[in-house]
């Protein structure tokens, strides 16, 4: 594999000089008397020190440096870019534990604007080193392996105990497993339901190609419709069905709840998978269906192990745009108390406390990247043994 030269691109070293410059602007942490005032921000130098933030800029001046010399290797830039970010939950830690006390229980530490935006450029060197590497896929699972392990560390050290998102975490934890199982629960059911029902509609175009144009306008009808009005919808009608038949409400199934949110989950979730189903079996290539016929195949046997196995990355493709785009909605479907991750989401909106709103954001942000990076790599390795 050939990798390109790094000096052929003056990305890293633009990246570099931004991000210095963010660092010395910007405050790098703050600290917080209690969960709902703004805190006290530190500049770089003040929070963590002259020899910590010296070392921090070097690091960052030795990323763009090497990036420009052609003879130094492109896994050397990449490997200081993972060193800066693995540095990072251990200066927050520092911090910590130079401003907040055990003397202080309401105290705690945070990240401000410069740690994001440090964060945010460091991961966005990362990427364009990656590029030029050749052992791309060791090169992540080392890389991804190390960072964790950096924050689980200090987690497990007790390291970042003074941080908000800690402390928050601790005082919320039983509601957090809640909320984490419920929002599990309906994605899950949604994209397992909306599986099953797509592949009903999906066999219904094939048989009876007339009716693809009346389905797809009813599921883009669907996606027109804005979240939260049809959330909004749903509660009406699904009262009073609850009201006329008590079992309804004996299973859990009323205007607010799960059962909103899941229905409306569904509708959002059937199109992409419609359309990807549909597509992905229709453009099998006809030459290899006649081949299977030719074989004595009968058509059970053809949509079994050839036309289905083929169209099968395609598909993967459409579930992993509607996960995702589902675990999205769930947070928005705490609003008519579904539960999820939304709950933390907008508890802390509407308390003015921002690390609440992050214990609601991070794990949802979270979620929709390992579903993303698994259903796409799945969606890899089924393309990639079609080849072999």
């Amino acid at each position: 594999m050939t990798v390109k030269s790094s000096a052929s691109s003056p990305v890293i070293p633009a990246l570099c000089v931004v991000m210095l410059l963010c660092l010395v602007t910007f405050d790098y942490a703050a600290f917080q008397a209690n969960r709902i005032v703004a805190g006290e921000g530190y500049r770089l130098w003040a929070a963590l020190g002259t020899r910590w933030a010296g070392l921090i800029i070097l690091v960052v001046a030795g990323i763009a440096l090497c990036s420009r010399l052609t003879r130094i290797p492109p896994a050397v830039p990449y490997v200081l870019v993972v060193v800066l970010l693995v540095q990072m939950p251990f200066s927050l830690s520092w911090f910590g534990q130079q401003y907040v006390s055990d003397a202080q229980p309401f105290a705690r530490s945070a990240p401000a604007a410069g740690f994001w935006l440090n964060l945010f450029f460091a991961l966005l060197l990362a990427l364009e080193g990656h590029r030029r590497l050749a052992q791309r896929r060791l090169a992540t699972l080392v890389s991804t392996g190390v960072i964790l392990l950096a924050w689980g560390l200090c987690l497990h050290w007790g390291w970042l105990d003074s941080l908000a998102l800690v402390r928050e975490y601790r005082t919320q934890a039983g509601p957090f497993r809640q909320a984490f199982s419920t929002h599990l629960f309906l994605v899950l059911g949604a994209v397992g339901a909306s599986a099953l029902f797509s592949a009903c509609l999906t066999a219904l175009v094939l048989r009876m190609p007339r009716t693809q144009q009346a389905v797809f306008a009813v599921l883009n009808f669907f996606q027109t419709i804005p979240s939260l009005a049809l959330f909004g919808l749903l509660i009406a009608p699904l009262s009073a069905l609850s009201a006329q038949f008590p079992w309804l409400q004996a299973l859990g199934i009323r205007g607010i709840g799960w059962a909103p949110a899941m229905i409306a989950l569904i509708a959002y979730s059937l199109l992409p998978m419609v359309r990807n189903t549909t597509v992905a079996l229709q453009e099998v290539n006809a030459s290899v269906l006649d081949s299977a016929r030719g074989m004595g195949m009968s058509p059970q046997q053809i949509f079994v192990r050839v036309r289905l196995p083929l169209a099968l990355p395609v598909i993967i493709e459409g579930i992993r745009i509607t996960t995702v785009q589902a675990i999205g909605l769930t947070a928005v479907a705490a609003l008519i108390g579904a539960g999820g991750f939304g709950t933390f989401i907008f508890q802390g909106l509407g308390q003015a406390a921002m690390d609440l709103v992050l214990l609601g954001a991070l794990p949802t942000i979270a979620l929709a990247v390992l579903a993303d990076v698994l259903l796409s790599t799945l969606a890899r390795l089924t393309s990639r043994g079609q080849h072999q």
